[in-house]
């Protein structure tokens, strides 16, 4: 068997931009960057059974999304129309409370089992730049309990 290497261009995220019963997913255009990290919190559970070798315990698990990217607008129309899915989480950025929580998934589009789903604080940074630079932006995505695994909606 010949393996080959994941890219992580094929990473999507999106965000329910509608109701909690009835989700809208809008995906979050222009990410350059995409990062999933599991925070893990442990304490030592060493005894005098163990021989001299230490023993930890997971008492804790949490998740981080970091997504960046340069933010875009709709380049056909008159006015200034941004991407849906950047705009809904700059404007949950900018709350505080549970306005700032929003509904996401995140799965990879190559056909991989790799999907999930969950709620999330917004932690939004947006940026300047020089003359020549293009307007990026840093979203982090504070998960709120456990994330779970879904369908991947690819597959489905």
């Amino acid at each position: 068997m010949t393996l080959r290497s994941l890219l992580a261009k094929d990473w999507v995220v999106e965000v329910n931009t509608g109701a909690t019963a009835l989700p809208t997913w809008t995906p979050v255009k222009g990410l350059t960057e995409f990062s999933e990290e599991i925070n893990t919190e442990t304490e030592d559970d060493s005894d005098f059974d163990g021989d001299g070798w230490a023993s930890s315990v997971v008492t804790q698990r949490g998740w981080t999304l970091t997504c960046n990217g340069n933010r875009k607008r709709d380049n056909e129309a008159a006015t200034f129309v941004p991407d849906p899915g950047q705009e809904f989480l700059r404007q949950a950025g900018h709350v505080v409370g549970p306005g700032a929580n929003v509904h996401t998934r995140w799965y990879r589009r190559d056909g991989s089992p790799d999907a999930y789903e969950g709620r999330a604080a917004v932690d939004y940074k947006g940026a300047g730049g020089e003359t020549t630079d293009l307007e990026p932006f840093e979203v982090e995505l504070l998960g709120q309990g456990k994330p779970v695994a879904i369908e991947n909606p690819v597959a489905a």
